[in-house]
């Protein structure tokens, strides 16, 4: 075993997932709905907290394991989760409501991102994750750069599409689209990005706070693409 290998291994194995969140897995892998690693959502979860979220939208429901990791770390926070699978977003209402997560507190919405996100409100939230399509994520991170406030964060798990990013030789759409969404984002004055390659990896963009002129702007950073 390699010395990378054997640190993925020892972060998954000392990462303690909640009892409500191990169910919620439990369901989702049930359902076919691959869940984050808890590794990555405990980060997602240090990141809510760390930030005092108080709105988060989340593109993808699966079965409700990233929602309840973001709420774990923001206890008070609002969590907006869009998924076009509507089995899906009944198993994650069912894993909400077994971790006792008041209804008030997440809105499930059913419908393609691609036409719910141009009607969310811009500059109004603290947190977008991003765990929809792959097909989709250039679109996805625009809106959530849009979405969020200065000083707010879109999160991109499985950014690394299972080691094909790093292979050189790897050239299809998706894989193309996540390398050029890593390129461009670590490349921009409008965020401060990090890439994480923990579990499957997460792409963090948080908006810089001073407004950046029209070249810069974190909301038209990939336009024109």
């Amino acid at each position: 075993m390699s010395e990378h290998d054997a640190n993925q291994r020892f972060v998954q194995e000392a990462t303690a997932e909640p009892d409500h969140i191990a169910r919620a897995r439990a369901h989702a892998l049930e359902l076919g709905a691959a869940p984050i690693s808890p590794a990555v959502g405990a980060q997602c979860a240090v990141i809510a907290a760390a930030s005092g979220a108080q709105a988060i939208i989340e593109i993808g429901t699966g079965a409700g394991v990233s929602g309840l990791w973001l709420l774990h770390g923001a206890p008070r926070a609002i969590l907006t989760t869009i998924d076009s699978e509507p089995e899906h977003l009944g198993v994650a209402r069912q894993s909400f409501a077994e971790a006792k997560i008041p209804a008030a507190r997440a809105r499930f919405i059913t419908g393609r991102a691609a036409d719910v996100l141009p009607r969310m409100n811009e500059a109004s939230y603290d947190i977008v994750l991003v765990d929809a399509d792959p097909e989709g994520v250039i679109e996805y991170v625009e809106h959530g750069l849009r979405l969020v406030r200065p000083g707010g964060t879109v999160l991109v798990p499985r950014v690394l599409a299972g080691g094909a990013v790093s292979d050189p030789v790897r050239r299809d759409p998706i894989t193309s689209a996540y390398r050029s969404l890593i390129q461009e984002t670590q490349a921009s004055p409008a965020v401060i990005g990090a890439l994480s390659i923990t579990g499957e990896g997460l792409l963090q963009l948080t908006t810089v706070r001073e407004a950046p002129d029209a070249k810069t702007s974190a909301a038209g950073l990939l336009t024109g693409r």
